[in-house]
C-alpha cells in the first residue's frame, strides 16, 4: 500500500507507522509495516510528542456493519471519533488546543470488534514537533478469548445497566470499558482481546457469521471473516501471556440451548469434548500460562458453567482453573455496562492475583 502524501510538508509532519518511537499492542496485522491493520478490539498504537497543538490520524476504514468509531486516549481523556468514509484515506482529528511546550501522549485504539477494520497510515502533527519514546507496555501480559461482552459491546449504554440493550448502531460499543481491558488496567498488565460479538465455541453455533464460525476455528487468526480470514494466521511468538482467560459459553445456546434441554445428552457431551480440545490446543501454545475458565454475568443457563467446571476437573491441570462471578449468569439480560464491567474486573483481578505468588514470573 502506498504511503499517505496528501498534506503540506512545510507545515505538517507525518509520523509513519514504522516510526521507532511508537508503541503497538494487540492482535494487529503487521504484514505491511507501512499500513498495519487494526482488527481486534482493544488493539492500539501510542505516541508521545511535544511541539504541536494538535494531532491527527490517517486511517482507511472497511465497514461490515454498524457505524465505525475509533477510541482515543489523549493524556488522561478518553473519547470517540467517528469514521465518516470507507475504503479511502480519511484524516481524523484526535486532539487539538494542546500546549506546545508540554509532552502529550495520544493513543488510538480499536473500540469495536470486527464490525469494521481499519488501516493505520500514520499520525499528523505540526511541522517541527518532536516525537518522544512512547510509554512502554507493562511486563505482565494477559490475553482474553471471548464474545461481545469481552469486546465491550454496548458497554457505554450506562442508563440501561441491568436492562435489555437499547437500539444502537455501534455507538455504545467500547472495548476500553469491557471487563477484560478494565481487569488488565487493574493488574497493570498488557492485554490482547481476541473477541467477537455473537461468537460461540463451535462452528455452526452462535450468532457470528450466521453461526458458521466458532472460536475453535478462529482463535489462531487475525481476521475472523471475509477474504482475509484464512491468512495471515497469528504468530503466537509475538505475544506470550502469563494469564489466559477463556470466556466462551454464552452464544453457544443458539440455535439450541443444549445444556438446558439435556445436560447429559450427546450434544452436550460433544460440546464438552470440543471445549476440552480447545483448551488442550491453548495449553500446547502456552505451556506455562495460567488458564482461567469463565463466562460472564450476562444471563445464561447454569448448565454451561457446570460443563466448564466438569471439563476443568477432568483436565487435571493445576494451572487451568474455573472462576465464577458473584452474579455469574444472572447479572443482566443485556450486555454488560461499564459499571457492571468494573465490578467484574474487581472480582476477576482479585482472583488472578490470588492464583499463586509467581503468577507473573
Amino acid at each position: 500500500m502506498q504511503r499517505y502524501t496528501d498534506y503540506d510538508e512545510t507545515t505538517v509532519r507525518m509520523i509513519q507507522p514504522v516510526h521507532d518511537e511508537l508503541t503497538y499492542c494487540g492482535r494487529i496485522d503487521h504484514s505491511d509495516p507501512d499500513a498495519p491493520v487494526f482488527v481486534q478490539p482493544g488493539s492500539f498504537v501510542r505516541m508521545s510528542f511535544t511541539g504541536s497543538s494538535w494531532v491527527r490520524a490517517v486511517v482507511m476504514n472497511h465497514r461490515s456493519y454498524n457505524d465505525s468509531w475509533v477510541g482515543v486516549l489523549s493524556d488522561r481523556n478518553q473519547y470517540r471519533v467517528k469514521i465518516e468514509k470507507d475504503e479511502e484515506p480519511v484524516v481524523l482529528t484526535l486532539a487539538e488546543n494542546l500546549e506546545r511546550d508540554t509532552t502529550h501522549e495520544i493513543t488510538l485504539f480499536k473500540r469495536m470488534d470486527q464490525c469494521h477494520t481499519y488501516v493505520f497510515l500514520g499520525f499528523l502533527v505540526e511541522y517541527g514537533a518532536r516525537v518522544e519514546k512512547a510509554r512502554p507496555l507493562p511486563r505482565k501480559k494477559i490475553e482474553f478469548y471471548g464474545d461481545s461482552v469481552t469486546a465491550g459491546e454496548v458497554s457505554e449504554a450506562q442508563n440501561y445497566a441491568g436492562m435489555p440493550d437499547p437500539p444502537s448502531e455501534g455507538e455504545y460499543n467500547n472495548a476500553y470499558f469491557s471487563y477484560a481491558w478494565a481487569t488488565a488496567r487493574r493488574l497493570h498488565a498488557a492485554v490482547h482481546l481476541v473477541a467477537q460479538g455473537g461468537i460461540a465455541l463451535r462452528d455452526g453455533t452462535g450468532y457470528y457469521e450466521n453461526g458458521t464460525r466458532g472460536m475453535e476455528s478462529c482463535f489462531d487468526r487475525i481476521y475472523f471473516s471475509g477474504e482475509k480470514s484464512g491468512e495471515p494466521r497469528w504468530n503466537f511468538a509475538r505475544y506470550t501471556p502469563h494469564v489466559v482467560v477463556v470466556a466462551i459459553g454464552q452464544n453457544d445456546a443458539w440455535p439450541e440451548d443444549i445444556m438446558k434441554n439435556d445436560y447429559y445428552g450427546e450434544q452436550a457431551q460433544q460440546w464438552r469434548e470440543h471445549y476440552k480440545a480447545f483448551l488442550c490446543r491453548l495449553r500446547e501454545i502456552y505451556p506455562h500460562a495460567w488458564i482461567v475458565l469463565a463466562t460472564t454475568i450476562l444471563n445464561h443457563h447454569p448448565g454451561w458453567d457446570r460443563s466448564i467446571g466438569k471439563v476443568c476437573t477432568e483436565l487435571r491441570d493445576p494451572k487451568i482453573v474455573h472462576f465464577l462471578y458473584q452474579e455469574n449468569g444472572r447479572g443482566t439480560p443485556g450486555h454488560v455496562r461499564a459499571s457492571e464491567a468494573m465490578q467484574m474486573a474487581l472480582e476477576l483481578s482479585g482472583f488472578i492475583e490470588g492464583l499463586a505468588p509467581d503468577v507473573w514470573d
